[in-house]
């Protein structure tokens, strides 16, 4: 997987880069914002390709979840960004350390919202982007467009237009839209529902998502590094889906039964991400792994997996079973990336739930909408044996360009200065909508 260019800054505290002094050609500098894991994922050619451009200055702010870690001991993904070859140039705390999953309520996401605003205003003070660049619906992104868009800051988005009901996942995703001056949905059905909400057609441009860029280049995880871990035909993903804590108990164990039952053959499960009601799932997760003796069915679990590995395994659950069974492996839960990275990549997917509710859904997705272990078991089963029609790879989400398209966007808009000595265009920042 290509890595990125970083640009020499501090990784802990934000400076104010002089493009004019240091450079010979002027450079716009893009802050892009990545609060978690997955995100991050999604993002990473997209900042490759901004590091990459030769009108643009990558600047990264990692917020929220990348700094607290899943559990004692356990590694902040703040790393993995770095790892990536990307420079650090800003943290901006939101959750609490030491406050776990199960003690974190809404209440304490919304007091995180508000020393992420914060955060994010004085870091924008403090790095003075020429545009921020955001992606969904989490918590970091709508406290960072909320401070671009105050400060008066040009704001980009990504994944915008798209449905995912939640709790608040919906009304934070189109609050961001409204407050963006760019937008780069994923989806032409996305691109039409940011039109029909009053964006002007000029500001909205259909890039696909960047979770299919890279995709081509990661290779299939060998037999030595997926051994350890079954090798898996099952790959569980379940994140918390804003029900009470006891819906969530049942979901998770639901679909523990479920797998055990259906019983294709060895079960991977990775840990759920860090929003309010992921320990309860993350305990009965870690409590069958735990107890491999007494089910036919082994179970291996894994607090994270980087996203080349994850997209191995991927790549691995779409090959038949063995020579003599024509059985793929399934992704099963309620993660977006069993929408779009393995309806790209030919994957079966049992989706639980309301988590990805008006989403849009490729043909490799079976939808088990309540936690019924009967129900779940059946999917898993009729999911491994889709006909190869369902499984073809699917363009609904792009072509693996996004990145590149997204730089050369925010390298042309005329919303941002062109040299040194530009102003940010106060008219086209003042936002009206079209109705």
């Amino acid at each position: 997987m290509p890595r990125a260019r970083s640009r020499p800054s501090s990784r802990t505290t934000p400076a104010a880069p002089d493009a004019a002094a240091h450079n010979t050609r002027f450079r716009r500098r893009i802050l892009v914002v990545t609060g978690s894991r997955a995100e991050f994922g999604l993002l990473h050619p997209v900042m490759s390709a901004i590091a990459d451009h030769r009108t643009l200055e990558l600047l990264v702010a990692v917020a929220g979840s990348h700094l607290v870690p899943a559990s004692p001991g356990a590694t902040p993904t703040w790393r993995d960004v770095a790892a990536a070859g990307f420079a650090i140039h800003a943290r901006v705390a939101m959750q609490r350390p030491g406050r776990s999953a199960a003690e974190r309520s809404r209440l304490d996401d919304a007091r995180a919202v508000a020393r992420g605003v914060e955060g994010f205003a004085r870091t924008i003070q403090l790095l003075s982007p020429h545009c921020v660049l955001v992606l969904g619906d989490r918590i970091e992104a709508f406290a960072a467009a909320s401070a671009a868009a105050i400060i008066g800051v040009p704001l980009a988005h990504i994944h915008g237009g798209d449905r995912a009901e939640g709790i608040a996942d919906e009304s934070l995703r189109h609050a961001i839209t409204r407050l963006a001056h760019v937008h780069f949905p994923a989806s032409s059905q996305s691109a039409d529902r940011i039109i029909r909400s009053g964006e002007p057609p000029s500001s909205v441009h259909l890039v696909g998502s960047p979770g299919i860029d890279h995709l081509a280049s990661m290779p299939i995880m060998p037999d030595a590094q997926a051994g350890p871990m079954g090798p898996p035909r099952v790959v569980s993903l379940l994140h918390p889906a804003g029900l009470t804590p006891r819906e969530e108990t049942e979901t998770a164990r639901a679909m523990i039964r479920a797998i055990d039952q259906a019983n294709l053959g060895p079960a991977l499960a990775l840990a759920p991400n860090l929003d309010p009601g992921r320990e309860a799932i993350d305990a009965l997760i870690r409590k069958r792994c735990g107890s491999n003796t007494r089910d036919s069915t082994r179970w291996f679990y894994r607090s994270h997996l980087p996203r080349a590995d994850f997209v191995g395994v991927l790549k691995r659950l779409a090959l038949p079973a063995s020579p003599t069974d024509a059985r793929r492996g399934v992704l099963i839960g309620n993660s977006s990336a069993g929408l779009i990275e393995a309806g790209a990549l030919g994957v079966p997917v049992v989706n639980i739930g309301p988590r990805q509710a008006g989403r849009e859904r490729t043909p490799n997705v079976i939808d088990v909408p309540d936690a019924e272990t009967e129900a779940i078991a059946k999917a898993l089963r009729s999911a491994a044996a889709l006909p190869p029609k369902r499984l073809a790879p699917t363009t609904a989400f792009g072509t693996g360009a996004a990145g590149i398209a997204i730089a050369r966007i925010l390298a042309e808009t005329p919303i941002m200065p062109r040299s040194a000595r530009d102003p940010i265009n106060p008219a086209m920042l003042r936002k009206r909508m079209t109705f």
